[in-house]
């Protein structure tokens, strides 16, 4: 059995063998195309101790941060979900999350209404307000707290993926 290394991974298991009680499978980098995958695939297959096998399923996953795949998910989609991993990491699982895994509209959401990263919606929301023409003295009697939280309401969309670390999207 090849041995789990880091990265963006799947471990495949061999139905057959799993069925008669025997632990038989691989580690397959998920970070390469469908084909390559399918090919790592009958490579075990053929290994199997039970004879002609066939039959496969994912029984592990890692490295897809809060992206989820079932045991008989597609090649395709599993070489699409770890390629935009790669590319966009946790925030892009988050955002892919949010949007039921479609990772067309997490790619539109990345790409036309990223706003930034903050250390929180009040800075966000102080960043964006025009303060300029307000007097010094008054500037201290706004509440980007309270803006900001209205905010978060309906118009934002937020991932806090560390201390001070919340990125924000515009909801639309």
């Amino acid at each position: 059995m090849k041995q789990r290394q880091e990265g963006i991974q799947i471990y495949v298991a061999c139905l057959a063998a799993y069925n008669n009680g025997i632990l038989h499978g691989a580690w397959i980098d998920a970070v390469q195309d469908a084909h390559d995958i399918w090919e790592e695939i009958s490579c075990m297959l053929r290994a199997s101790p039970i004879p002609n096998a066939e039959e496969w399923a994912i029984h592990d996953y890692e490295g897809f941060e809060c992206l989820r795949l079932s045991e008989n998910e597609g090649l395709e989609e599993v070489a699409k979900k770890a390629a935009f991993i790669e590319e966009h990491g946790e925030l892009g699982a988050e955002i892919a999350t949010y949007y039921g895994g479609d990772l067309e509209d997490a790619q539109r959401a990345l790409r036309d209404h990223y706003a930034g990263v903050y250390r929180s919606v009040a800075d966000f929301a102080e960043e964006i307000t025009e303060t300029s023409d307000v007097p010094e003295h008054l500037k201290l009697y706004i509440d980007f707290e309270a803006m900001g939280r209205d905010m978060a309401i309906g118009d934002l969309i937020t991932f806090e993926l560390g201390f001070g670390e919340i990125h924000i999207f515009w909801s639309h």
